[in-house]
Formats: C-alpha cells, structure tokens, sequence
C-alpha cells in the first residue's frame, strides 16, 4: 500500500475511531440531560450530575469538529487527487488557486463559528462553511454518485455536516428560548443526523468496495475490457475515492 492509499483510507479511519464512538458519547449524554430536565420539571431530585450537560456540549462541539474535518480531508483527496494527476495548474492556475482559497475559507469559516458569540455571526460563519463544503463538493474529481443520490455516500455526507454546522449555530438559542422550539429543533436535527450516520456506515462500506486501491487498478481495469469484449460498452476509468 502505497501514500496515496494511505491518504484514502484516512477518512474512513477518522470515521470508525472518532465519529461514531463521539456520536454514540454525544446521543448518551443527551438522554441523560433529557432525564435530568424532566425529573426537575417533575419535581423530583435529579441523581444525574449536573455537569452532564456541559459533557454533552462540549462533545457536541467535538463531534461537529470530527465530522467536518473528515468530510474536508475526503473532498481534498478527491480534488487534489485530480489536480495533481492532470496537471492541473499548468493549464488552470485560477482554478487551483480558487480551490486553495475556498479550503481555506471554509476551515477560517468553521474555527470563526467556534468563537462567535451573537446570534448573527454564527449564522454568518455557518452559511459560510456550508457554502464552503457545497461548492467544494461540486468541483470536479469527487465522487458523488449523483445518478444513485438516494443512496450515495457523499450526499449523506454533506447533509450530515451541513446539519452538524447548524446544531452548533443555534446552540446559543436554544438556552436562551423559554419556549423550548429550539430545542425540539435540536432533537429533530440530532435524530436525522444519527439516520444518516448510519446510512454513512452502509454505504461507506460499499464505498470502500467500489473504490481500487493503487494496485487493484489495473486489475479492474482489465475487468472492464473483458466486459466489453462480451458486449458494446465504454470503458470507463475506475473512480478513485469514495
């Protein structure tokens, strides 16, 4: 296994080591708060620790952190993995350039929505790095299936971190709203994310099969011809990354 296989299994390790244990920290540590406010609410003495809520932010801002970045680093390999093999800041230097601009916009964009303390410029920082991932996303090179999109691996990606982005956008609101809608919005944006990280486990799974590494290619490659010595077909390059 060469580097370049070792840059594409690194999105998948970030996943399985740090994501999914932090979501299933972050999904315990909510129902702990919840059976806390509802004891309190009942008026009963809560045994669950105080501090579990701040347990649950804090993890919470890990877990958005964590999905992101892995979501970053897998449209990079893409991206880059196309710049570097045509070339292309030989013939297209702005574009390259722009892409640079925009990983770097993105990432400012996310570490700015970290620290903004008013509601407006988490909202700011959030369209930003939403924007960032989306544009990204739509650069030549990434894997997106869009032809299957009801079950592509990088469209449960993006709308799990768009949704990620969010939840800490509207952090602030929701301690701040007596009317609890912020919360319930809370919950219902942390059970869609939990949906799709499971439909990221499965089809990252098939991901992994469909995508070669370095000397699988020409393996399948040859599989391809032979296809198309049975039947009129074109043959197509293998994708590279999930």
């Amino acid at each position: 296994m060469d580097f370049k296989d070792a840059i594409l299994l690194l999105h998948p390790v970030i996943v399985v080591t740090i994501v999914f244990p932090l979501m299933g920290l972050i999904a315990n540590r909510g129902l702990r708060v919840r059976q806390r406010r509802l004891q309190l609410a009942s008026g009963y003495k809560s045994k669950v620790s105080p501090v579990v809520g701040q347990e649950h932010v804090q993890t919470g801002h890990w877990l958005t952190g964590a999905v992101v970045g892995a979501t970053l680093i897998a449209l990079a390999n893409d991206i880059f993995g196309k710049v570097i093999g045509e070339q292309l800041w030989n013939t297209n230097s702005f574009q390259v350039g722009f892409i640079v601009l925009l990983f770097g916009a993105t990432i400012a964009s996310v570490a700015l929505l970290y620290q903004a303390q008013q509601i407006k410029w988490k909202a700011t920082f959030a369209i930003l790095a939403g924007m960032g991932l989306v544009i990204l996303g739509c650069q030549d090179g990434v894997y997106r299936k869009t032809d299957q999109w009801y079950t592509s691996h990088y469209y449960y990606g993006i709308a799990a971190s768009l949704l990620m982005i969010f939840s800490l956008s509207i952090l602030k609101s929701i301690y701040q709203d007596r009317t609890q809608r912020w919360r319930t919005v809370h919950i219902v944006v942390g059970s869609a994310v939990a949906l799709l990280f499971l439909g990221q486990a499965i089809t990252g799974t098939r991901a992994l099969l469909e995508v070669p590494l370095s000397w699988q290619e020409s393996y399948i490659q040859k599989l391809y011809e032979l296809q198309c010595d049975a039947k009129p077909c074109t043959v197509q390059s293998a994708p590279r990354t999930p």
